[in-house]
């Protein structure tokens, strides 16, 4: 049986949380470390959190270190989460495509920590919504993020009804499949929708190259786990990856005041380069 998480074995573990995934474990993340590490502690085989951080940084292949990530993750979202950003993408950035029907359209956005999948598929949605009737869109939607098993359940993309109740049911009928016998009670999003995304493992902590840039990132509830030098060098790196004019959407709980960047500020938790 696994012993408790000492003052030592936390500063360890903090230590390595911090430098994999720049996630920081404050005092009072205490609890919730040991809660959910107990069992990848019985699933390696070893007593203490001590030798589980020995066995991360010697006889670990990486794949014990995605596990451990995926335990501690917390993945909170919903459909149109914050809708106050996608009533902006619509009448802010899809809008100066009014009136240009028969014009080509090319749109690249970026899900950064797009946790079960609801936020690119929301884009996705949007996007649908807007240009219908439109014959030239090209639309790219790259979502990532660190947990491969909220990656893995966001490309099934399959939900449960109460995960898409708050969505009108013109859309979940425009969009979503009902499932029967076996699998009656989900909803699997459709191809159509599904085809614009595309889904990637990827620690922000590591640098991505893109071969070109995106016209909106959506990184909301993510930086509130980064430390103020984290959060810094995570927003000047998606400035890089912006095209001139690009938006970069935060979380309401989030601010960029704290940090030095080159950001223009337009409204609370939304910013343009």
């Amino acid at each position: 049986m696994p012993t408790g998480l000492t003052d030592k074995g936390f500063a360890r573990l903090r230590a390595l949380v911090y430098a994999k995934s720049g996630i920081h474990l404050h005092e009072g993340k205490r609890e919730l470390v040991r809660s959910r590490l107990t069992a990848r502690l019985r699933a390696v085989g070893v007593e203490t959190f001590e030798e589980y951080c020995d066995y991360l940084t010697v006889r670990d292949d990486g794949t014990e270190l995605t596990n451990m990530l995926n335990a501690i993750s917390t993945n909170k979202t919903s459909f149109f989460r914050e809708k106050v950003h996608f009533d902006f993408l619509e009448n802010k950035v899809f809008s100066r495509f009014r009136g240009r029907e028969d014009q080509p359209v090319n749109l690249r956005l970026w899900s950064a920590g797009c946790s079960s999948g609801e936020e690119p598929y929301s884009l996705a949605i949007s996007i649908q919504e807007y240009f219908r009737g439109f014959s030239r869109l090209k639309v790219q939607i790259l979502a990532t993020d660190i947990s491969t098993q909220t990656l893995e359940q966001a490309e099934k993309g399959v939900y449960t009804a109460a995960r898409i109740a708050s969505l009108p049911v013109i859309l979940q009928r425009r969009y979503f499949e009902k499932g029967v016998g076996a699998n009656a009670g989900l909803f699997r999003i459709k191809d159509s929708v599904k085809s614009l995304v595309t889904f990637k493992h990827q620690n922000l902590m590591e640098r991505a190259l893109f071969t070109q840039p995106f016209d909106a990132i959506f990184c909301r509830n993510v930086m509130i786990y980064f430390d103020k030098k984290t959060q810094e060098s995570l927003i000047n790196r998606f400035y890089s990856c912006l095209a001139p004019g690009g938006y970069l959407f935060i979380g309401h709980s989030e601010s960029l005041a704290p940090v030095t960047h080159s950001f223009t500020y337009l409204e609370p938790s939304i910013y343009q380069k």
